[in-house]
């Protein structure tokens, strides 16, 4: 075996591979391919051994391909996976009424102290809060209950829709600004009644997490999946990349699209996937801090590349909620590459940003 680096796969590449939900592809005949830019030659997998593992998680499926190093335990790997989305569950999910946020969530007024890791994940997502002026916000949880979309479940069919009084109250305890830290302390003040909400960035966190475990366990090659947010790093044996397909709505006017994953993470954020109809109106799941209410800018989805899984997860987010206009404008800004398909009197119309156009093989561009 040599010791020399692969060399980089060749553009015409095979058809992606199926995590999930994705439908296989026979060809891709037709079919939009992106390729990230990539600095030097990727290493060699530790092995010709090729895992494929997945369960169940935050009310989802998660799902891995691996290239195990020689010697490995599968059931090891199953296991250390379960143990960090099992983390992120007692960390971060609101649907378990034990778990770190939970408890904040139901805490009455006062400062209260909270784990190392809550509060790194805390901060980073107060710091995207900033970023983004409050397009994502971690502390939209009473909006999001009040809505139908948090764990109190579904509102009543006969009151789908909340009072004006209610939005307004919702939102006296809601606003990534209004939310205040002690890092001396390493505390978080509870106003009364405020809860987090991390749903625009807890999978992605996850994927992270997980393929950094990965990484520490000797498989250097991988691809991740949890809920529709991927992230490949290193390349298969056959010194192909990890090909994914990316979320397309069914009318989409995007052609099917696949995206070489290598040292890349991608997420998608549409109206579709959690929503209610009402009198006509389609109520999303993401909701605008702003104005208390489901975002309706005409953003039917958004896709984000990005090296961070999290990133990806919450530009993604961001952007839906900034819209078919400043959304472009957010993301051409930080040269994020981004995917917008937007509802119009037309039909449906795509625009993408030009980091985006610039993974494009040739051949579809």
């Amino acid at each position: 075996m040599t010791d020399k680096p692969f060399q980089p796969a060749s553009r015409a590449a095979p058809s992606p591979v199926s995590i999930g939900d994705a439908a296989p592809l026979a060809d891709r005949s037709g079919d939009r391919v992106l390729i990230p830019p990539v600095a030097q030659a990727p290493e060699r997998p530790p092995s010709d051994i090729v895992w494929s593992l997945g369960g169940q998680t935050m009310g989802t499926t998660w799902n891995a391909r691996l290239i195990a190093p020689p010697g490995a335990d599968k059931a090891a790997f199953q296991s250390a996976i379960e143990a960090e989305l099992a983390e992120i569950v007692r960390l971060f999910s609101p649907w378990e009424r034990g778990s770190e946020i939970s408890r904040f969530n139901a805490a009455p007024q006062g400062v209260w102290a909270v784990s190392q890791a809550f509060w790194d994940f805390l901060d980073a997502a107060m710091d995207l809060g900033d970023e983004t002026n409050g397009a994502v916000d971690p502390t939209l949880g009473a909006l999001v209950d009040l809505w139908g979309f948090g764990p109190p479940g579904p509102r009543s069919p006969l009151l789908p829709t909340p009072e004006d009084e209610e939005i307004v109250a919702a939102l006296k305890v809601s606003g990534w600004q209004k939310l205040r830290l002690n890092r001396d302390a390493r505390a978080v003040m509870q106003m009364g009644g405020m809860k987090l909400d991390f749903s625009a960035l807890a999978k992605g966190h996850a994927v992270d997490r997980v393929s950094d475990r990965l990484m520490a366990m000797g498989a250097t090659s991988h691809l991740v999946e949890i809920g529709g947010e991927l992230k490949g790093r290193g390349v298969k044996p056959d010194a192909q990349p990890w090909w994914a397909e990316i979320e397309r709505l069914a009318d989409s006017p995007a052609p099917r699209t696949v995206v070489a994953l290598h040292e890349l993470a991608v997420a998608t954020s549409g109206d579709y996937r959690r929503a209610f109809e009402h009198q006509g109106r389609l109520y999303p799941h993401t909701i605008d801090g702003s104005t208390g209410q489901p975002v309706d800018n005409g953003l039917a989805s958004v896709s984000v590349l990005h090296a961070q899984a999290l990133r990806a997860d919450a530009y993604a987010t961001a952007l839906t909620v900034m819209g078919p206009y400043d959304g472009p404008e957010f993301a051409e800004g930080l040269g994020l590459a981004a995917h917008f398909v937007q509802r119009t009197d037309r039909g449906l119309v795509e625009r993408m940003t030009p980091a985006w156009r610039a993974m494009m093989d040739d051949d579809t561009a």
